[in-house]
């Protein structure tokens, strides 16, 4: 399941509104067949690789990020169907599939056709790998990752607004890296005017994945056509094909959306400097005590990147 959710997440960032599924067939102790949703979607990541297995797919085991899809779409056929065909003696899933469409039905199916299946394998992780899709379903929106790039005294550019660069040249390829599996990223207006930033993916061989680019602003930019505009944090909602979001500047557009919590995940970059009197990588987020501060980040990740140090931290829900 974990060389499953590797595959899945290839497909993180371009497969929006399908899910980035990841399947692996295996027989014999070896592995007979691989695929991951495709960009745009299909095929699926079992369609895929059932197609690589051919024949040798019956009596095998399949294991699948996600409950395999029971609906009848115009754009290809279900996957439980296509592994009911293939017959496997069984399926492992992480993870059911929220969408109604689906939801239980393929499992039940897959049972009924004499499939044994497993659910609830690694699930954890496939809810990390798969985030876009399931915010979406489940909270009509995307998957917000916030990047913040500071000084150890949480600066990120002096007074006069001089900011490139706070970190090296790891920390920022991990942060093209990043850039590379969203759909869209997103800066604030004084970001635009300031910078005028590309948002570019520049790492070779992934230039082509470089996301969509949206302003948060109250007013219409002048000559800006090939960016998205939004008035509100709340209307990330009406971004269409956008389940990744990634919001990369300013201070008051970051502290926006804490305001809001619509931040699910946090990338920290901190480079080993101090810079005093600059400015904050954050404005008010709207708390009025410090109790309201605890609790709420939870740490993925931690590693050094060249002389900086990037931290990972996923905001705690309820449900």
């Amino acid at each position: 399941m974990a060389a499953a959710l590797a595959l899945a997440a290839r497909g993180q960032g371009r497969t929006a509104p399908n899910p980035n599924v990841g399947c692996i067939l295996t027989a014999g102790g070896r592995i007979i067949g691989r695929g991951w949703t495709q960009p745009g979607g299909r095929p699926h990541a079992e369609a895929m690789a059932l197609a690589e297995a051919g024949a040798a797919a019956a009596g095998a085991t399949a294991y699948v990020t996600l409950e395999p899809c029971a609906h009848v779409s115009p754009r290809g056929p279900a996957c439980t169907d296509l592994l009911i065909a293939a017959r496997p003696a069984r399926v492992v899933a992480a993870l059911g599939d929220p969408d109604p469409r689906t939801a239980g039905q393929g499992f039940a199916r897959l049972r009924a056709a004499g499939i044994a299946v497993t659910e609830g394998v690694l699930a954890a992780e496939a809810r990390r790998t798969m985030a876009g899709f399931l915010t979406r379903q489940a909270l009509g929106r995307p998957h917000v990752t916030l990047k913040l790039a500071t000084s150890l005294d949480g600066r990120i550019a002096l007074a006069s607004g001089e900011s490139r660069w706070i970190t090296g040249p790891e920390a920022r390829a991990h942060a093209h890296l990043e850039r590379s599996r969203h759909e869209a990223i997103l800066i604030g207006r004084g970001t635009w005017q300031t910078d005028t930033p590309g948002l570019n993916v520049r790492l070779a061989g992934l230039e082509e994945r470089s996301p969509r680019r949206i302003v948060l602003t109250s007013s219409p930019l002048p000559n800006a056509t090939e960016w998205t505009t939004i008035r509100s944090p709340q209307a990330i909602a009406t971004l269409a094909g956008v389940d990744h979001l990634l919001i990369e500047g300013g201070a008051q557009t970051a502290a926006a959306f804490l305001a809001a919590d619509l931040v699910d995940r946090l990338l920290l970059y901190r480079a080993p400097i101090l810079i005093g009197h600059g400015k904050a990588a954050l404005g008010d987020i709207g708390l009025t005590s410090l109790a309201q501060a605890h609790g709420r980040w939870h740490r993925l990740d931690s590693r050094p990147l060249g002389s900086d140090h990037l931290d990972v931290y996923e905001r705690r829900r309820s449900s």
